[in-house]
């Protein structure tokens, strides 16, 4: 038999029941540090200790959960505060909060000498912050734009503009790639 959130949740706050926090932990461990993973730009150390940190704070904070909004977009939240808090305190990822990456095409010789395709996570990687966050919430974790916006604490407009923006630079970006490919 296959216990709801709210059931796990209701086990844990009412009974301490750190297996119901565990079996929450299982369902949402591989999204949330694949989220953060996205966040830190690739870097899985990283993201493994910030997940740790969200799931530290989600069970200390549990009893405040309302169930306002699904444990997912709540836990999301606190993944993404986590994030943000290591962005404040690594200047790597705070210097990539306020200056995209330009969208500039390789260099065909670059791309024949190394004989790498950037794919789709090195692509992520050239998304701002904020267009990454909105894109990975939304197309690969499935959260509604609302959803996304709760989590992010930004208006709905900002997240849907930052979604459509980021597939944008994605879809360019993956273009020039796959047409580099074609002609090497």
């Amino acid at each position: 038999m296959s216990f709801s959130d709210a059931d796990l949740i209701a086990r844990a706050i009412s009974l301490g029941d750190q297996n119901a926090f565990g079996e929450l932990v299982r369902r949402y461990q591989s999204p949330v540090r694949a989220f953060l993973t996205r966040m830190a730009r690739g870097d899985s150390h990283l993201a493994d200790d910030m997940a740790q940190q969200a799931f530290v704070k989600a069970w200390q904070k549990l009893s405040g959960f309302r169930g306002d909004a699904r444990f997912s977009t709540w836990l999301f939240g606190i993944a993404y505060n986590e994030f943000r808090m290591e962005a404040r305190r690594n200047k790597e990822l705070a210097l990539e909060e306020v200056a995209d990456v330009p969208m500039e095409p390789m260099l065909e010789s670059s791309v024949r000498s190394s004989n790498l395709r950037m794919d789709l996570t090195e692509a992520m990687k050239l998304l701002n912050s904020a267009e990454r966050a909105a894109v990975v919430l939304c197309c690969q974790n499935g959260l509604t734009h609302e959803e996304a916006a709760q989590v992010l604490e930004c208006p709905l407009g900002t997240v849907k503009t930052n979604v459509l923006r980021g597939k944008e630079k994605l879809r360019k970006r993956l273009m020039l790639e796959y047409q580099n490919y074609e002609s090497a």
